[in-house]
């Protein structure tokens, strides 16, 4: 790596540390305003209408995205087209949340007014505790950061990262108040593969006994791959006589096994099983699997499903998470 390729490194390091301290600092200055706004809006059986220009236009159209999807309808108004008839989307009452860097753009102060005008609570997300706007909000959010994090400390990254943190913040928090939950959060993303994960479950999506390749502890490593070749799940299901799971056996526990005996013919699905493989219940989620799959050191890419005995019922493939349902 030469001298400016190491100088392109620093600068984008430089940024991320810029930006990760201006979050932090944003995160210490929260407080009783934060309170003051989810009240507001947990108070008003309406919806919420988030507006800025420019790139703060930008980061409120993804507030409003984030407070749709987490229990808060809200709408993203244009402040330069609300005069030209936009203001129809109010209803009495509806609290607006202003975003800004300077809190001093035209468009934002000249909104103002007609914004009294609907009985609109106002909230700032502002990046000047002493701005023009930030002297005529009824709550403020502080957004503000020391410096952004381009190297010539000009163009909004920083203002903009912390102006959508603090966004996130008071979303988490309404989502708190309303009690919002990952079921309700599933029925909002239907369409999706998060969606999905959390609207189906994995008895669902998972394939079983009668799919999978099953054998008995004693069973001889031979027919442990004939079983596997017949149903190719990327693993077997180790089961005692009466259907416990006794142990999984993978793809991978099999080439493990060739590679560290010169001779197989004598080994048993019980010499190279897993004894205590994870396992999941089938009335639970698929991002419940998904997280059970991932979150580890090595990824799992098969699944045992069990009843509340212990039972086997099936296999769950990591290619089945992600890729739908067989059915």
């Amino acid at each position: 790596m030469g001298q400016e390729e190491r100088e392109w490194l620093k600068a984008g390091r430089a940024a991320l540390e810029i930006e990760a301290g201006a979050v932090a600092a944003a995160a210490a200055r929260l407080g009783d305003e934060l309170i003051r706004a989810v009240d507001l809006i947990v108070g008003h059986p309406g919806k919420v209408v988030v507006t800025g220009i420019g790139k703060s236009g930008h980061v409120a159209r993804s507030l409003v995205a984030t407070l749709c999807s987490t229990g808060t309808a809200a709408v993203f108004l244009h402040p330069a087209e609300a005069a030209h008839g936009d203001l129809g989307v109010y209803m009495p009452g509806d609290p607006t949340v202003l975003i800004s860097k300077n809190g001093a753009s035209s468009e934002l102060q000249d909104l103002i007014p007609l914004l009294r005008d609907f009985r609109s609570p106002l909230i700032g997300i502002l990046g000047s505790a002493s701005s023009p706007v930030a002297a005529r909000v009824d709550v403020l959010l502080d957004a503000s950061v020391e410096r952004e994090a381009d190297p010539n400390n000009l163009a909004p990254t920083a203002s903009t990262v912390t102006a959508l943190a603090v966004g996130h913040a008071l979303a988490a928090a309404l989502m708190r108040a309303r009690r919002f939950t990952a079921e309700e959060f599933g029925r909002y993303h239907p369409g999706g593969q998060l969606g999905r994960n959390l609207r189906l479950s994995v008895g669902e999506t998972m394939h079983p006994v009668a799919e999978a390749a099953v054998v008995m502890p004693d069973a001889r490593l031979k027919e442990v791959i004939i079983a596997m070749t017949r149903r190719p799940l990327g693993g077997a299901l180790v089961v005692t006589p009466e259907g416990a799971l006794a142990g999984l056996l993978t793809d991978g526990d099999l080439r493990r096994a060739l590679t560290t005996h010169d001779d197989i013919r004598t080994l048993s699905a019980g010499d190279v099983m897993t004894r205590t493989p994870v396992a999941i219940a089938p009335e639970a989620s698929l991002a419940e699997a998904l997280d059970r799959m991932e979150r580890r050191p090595s990824q799992l890419s098969v699944l045992p499903v069990v009843d509340s005995n212990g039972r086997a019922l099936g296999l769950l493939r990591l290619h089945d998470v992600y890729l739908g349902t067989r059915r």
